[in-house]
């Protein structure tokens, strides 16, 4: 896209001043947020936060991938997990409280990409912390391990996943819940609640690169092509839930996977949101020179380089989007849009201010094969939040209760 004649406007270039700075990032950015429990901040108190970043202001540790940035948390993580094992024997709802504090805390710890040594640790622990919190649910989280009865070309062979199910034995609709590139399974309580309150199953499971749970090539654009299929494929063979019911949601760069679903396995689904995700424009080079100084915390050059395989961020930029666009990508079967693939159903929205997956990745999906359902949030930065969910779950349910 020529430089100038982004929706963005002049906030394309605008540096938002707390890359680099935690106590930037802290004061402008992070601590009201904290206050109202929102992202990245879920089930999380300032009373727990408060003092961590201080620390880290107060020992100039401002580099998310330096152990002294994760070590930080672990302490107050630790404690809060240590303190709801003893609750439990005295009050259930203050011990469910305070593992979902924890959670919270361990998830700060491993953010924003698991991309060390210790924040796979990390990640190890908070799932841990997070299972064992959700035995006291009147309805937990069960952990599933399924084979990757697909898997090719370097692929792991089991996939793990997260089940939340209504009691009773089904088969329920089920939400095929994509998580994102900072966002992992232990961290969408709020989400499976609300499915439940609906009377929906919930399958959570990570997107290649991203962690070592997901067994995908993410060197291969087609892996993800064959880890639905494998999981597709156990969904059917699952009593509890019910295969012609299925909505895939995919959560910021997890929305491109639900965007690709929609179209590589439309017959399956009854339909798909991609929720702040990006196709084409995101990973081409003149959008990835400037995400160091949009709304994301950290930028996004290391976290995207890992997540993609590549040697450098250099290379990424070089590489990414001939290899990953799903518009223009020069492999064989990757650019799903622009070949006029039919897909399902398909809901896109987003903030149209998002600096980290620009609204133009949604607005090009119009272009190509089947009609889409489009709602951009207007004044909105990534993933159109708070306003986006108000859409998301009404449409959702328009379909469900359609059939």
């Amino acid at each position: 896209m020529p430089n100038g004649t982004w929706i963005l406007g002049d906030l394309f270039t605008k540096d938002y001043g707390h890359r680099g700075s935690i106590q930037k990032l802290w004061e402008q950015r992070w601590k009201f947020p904290c206050t109202k429990g929102v992202y990245p901040f879920h089930d999380g108190k300032l009373e727990d936060f408060e003092p961590v970043f201080q620390h880290l202001i107060e020992n100039n540790i401002n580099d998310p991938y330096d152990d002294a940035y994760t070590n930080a948390f672990l302490p107050t993580a630790q404690r809060l997990a240590k303190e709801a094992e003893e609750m439990e024997k005295e009050d259930r709802e203050k011990a469910k409280d305070l593992y979902l504090n924890a959670n919270a805390v361990f998830r700060l710890a491993r953010f924003p990409y698991i991309g060390t040594e210790l924040k796979k640790t990390v990640f190890e622990e908070q799932k841990n912390v997070y299972l064992q919190g959700s035995r006291l649910w009147d309805i937990p989280i069960e952990e599933v391990v399924i084979p990757h009865k697909h898997a090719s070309n370097g692929d792991g062979d089991k996939i793990p996943l997260y089940i939340r199910k209504p009691k009773g034995k089904g088969p329920f609709p089920t939400i095929l819940l994509i998580t994102g590139l900072d966002g992992h399974r232990p961290d969408n309580t709020e989400r499976t609640t609300e499915h439940l309150a609906r009377g929906w199953a919930n399958v959570i499971l990570d997107i290649p690169g991203t962690t070592v749970d997901c067994p995908a090539n993410k060197r291969d654009p087609l892996s993800p092509d064959r880890l639905f299929t494998s999981i597709l494929e156990w969904i059917k063979n699952t009593d509890y839930l019910d295969e012609k019911k299925v909505i895939a949601w995919g959560l910021s760069a997890g929305g491109y996977y639900a965007i690709r679903l929609a179209h590589t396995h439309c017959s399956q689904l009854l339909a798909s949101v991609g929720h702040g995700a990006g196709t084409h424009h995101y990973i081409g080079q003149e959008w990835l020179e400037q995400i160091d100084k949009h709304e994301y915390p950290f930028g996004l050059e290391t976290a995207y380089t890992l997540k993609y395989g590549y040697e450098s961020f250099e290379e990424m930029k070089d590489k990414c989007q001939d290899e990953f666009s799903l518009v223009s990508g020069k492999g064989e079967g990757v650019a799903v849009v622009a070949q006029g693939m039919k897909s399902c159903r398909l809901l896109l929205v987003n903030g149209v201010l998002d600096g980290c997956m620009p609204i133009e990745d949604s607005m090009l999906l119009a272009e190509y094969g089947s009609p889409k359902e489009m709602r951009f949030i207007r004044d909105r930065a990534h993933m159109g939040y708070p306003e986006a969910n108000g859409v998301v779950y009404p449409w959702l349910e328009s379909i469900m209760g359609a059939i």
